[in-house]
């Protein structure tokens, strides 16, 4: 019995810290949204404006889709 007691609490706070170091509780921006995150929603967005959709067809969107895919984020 007193290795449970002794042990309880050792494992109630490494649990503590193992949500804690969760990805749900990240740094987020003010809207929510992590800063990696928006830095490639802003390149990627930029990188795709070249390709107008009325010229390029589908290729706005896969490039768009690509350099998510590139920046480790998804669409």
């Amino acid at each position: 019995m007193s290795i449970a007691r002794k042990l309880l609490p050792g494992i109630v706070v490494g649990l503590a810290v193992a949500a804690a170091a969760s990805p749900g509780f990240a740094q987020r921006g003010e809207d929510g949204m992590s800063g990696a995150r928006a830095k490639a929603l802003r390149d990627c967005s930029t990188m795709s404006d070249k390709f107008t959709q009325y010229t390029w067809g589908s290729t706005q969107l896969d490039q768009y889709r690509a350099c998510m895919m590139q920046h480790g984020q998804p669409e």
